[in-house]
């Protein structure tokens, strides 16, 4: 009698495909998140920084922003069920394919024009993103090794970066597009968090759970969360929603893939054509995310028609 007749488990390609739909699904779910949080983020006043816990209780108390949080959840659970059943490097192609989601469900379920500029920019975000997913070698194993010095250089950058833009109009940026940078800041807390949480991954597996709970980077992990949180509200209130949720998710999402090159040794392209590849992938998101936002002089056009 045949040994592997009574086996159940579904062949590598239906496994495979499985994940596919499943981080497809988790894109879908993910922006439907941020249009929810974004209704609920607009119905409340302004998130206050001096005043978090008073701020967190407005963002609370409106239905659209809790059932966003709640709805962001649900993807996080469909991302962990797509990592389980895909490499990271298709689960990642497949979110970055979902960056188009934003358009559509922009126009078709919350009734946003969509201008020309914003479906270039999200189209050359996902082709860079989708691009930059292809030409990641394969990898094996956890990767969650790291040199400490590598990890406290890139992290403290990061938060570098994430301050700057969070500070936006105070150091000189253009008002008119703070919330697309706040948008960006909190996509690059994100990607803090989530390089420190990668981090504690393999520390878990070395040291146990006291090991976790001893770990400064549990400490960096939540506290770029919660400014994340907050950026990500008030660049929700001060911008419009496609540019803001486009750039958070794509800030997030390179900002991830650098942690794994630089603190955790994954692999770069290993010849020349597919370095050539990468770096246009990140000059097409590059160009993208200037494209997105409305030009600074319309903007103030617009404002000063409403003024008069």
């Amino acid at each position: 009698m045949d040994a592997t007749a009574g086996d159940l488990t579904p062949p590598p390609q239906m496994t495979l495909d499985l994940g596919i739909l499943l981080a497809l699904a988790c894109a879908f779910v993910a922006n439907l998140a941020f249009f929810y949080k974004y209704k609920g983020a607009n119905s409340v006043p302004k998130v206050q920084v001096l005043h978090p816990l008073r701020s967190t209780r407005a963002l609370y108390s409106s239905k659209w922003f809790t059932l966003g949080m709640l709805t962001a959840t649900a993807s996080w659970g469909l991302h962990v069920g797509a990592l389980a059943l895909a490499p990271m490097s298709v689960v990642q192609v497949a979110l970055a394919a979902g960056v188009v989601f934003i358009a559509v469900m922009a126009e078709r379920l919350f009734g946003f024009q969509v201008g020309r500029r914003q479906w270039v920019g999200l189209l050359l975000t996902a082709a860079g993103l989708v691009l930059l997913g292809l030409t990641l070698p394969a990898m094996h194993g956890s990767h969650s090794s790291f040199s400490p010095a590598a990890m406290i250089s890139f992290e403290a950058a990061l938060f570098g970066i994430g301050g700057l833009l969070i500070m936006g109009p105070r150091i000189g940026g253009p008002v008119e597009h703070h919330g697309v940078m706040l948008g960006a800041a909190s996509g690059i807390l994100f990607g803090v968090s989530d390089t420190a949480i990668k981090a504690l991954t393999g520390i878990t597996g070395a040291h146990g759970f006291m090991g976790l709970l001893l770990s400064p980077w549990l400490a960096v992990a939540v506290a770029a969360s919660i400014v994340a949180f907050f950026a990500s509200a008030r660049g929700l209130q001060d911008g419009d929603a496609v540019p803001v949720i486009a750039v958070t998710g794509t800030a997030a999402n390179i900002a991830g893939i650098a942690g794994g090159i630089i603190v955790f040794g994954d692999p770069m392209a290993g010849s020349a054509t597919g370095v050539v590849l990468q770096a246009l992938a990140f000059v097409l998101v590059i160009v993208a995310s200037a494209l997105m936002p409305a030009p600074v002089r319309a903007t103030g056009a617009t404002a000063a028609a409403t003024a008069a």
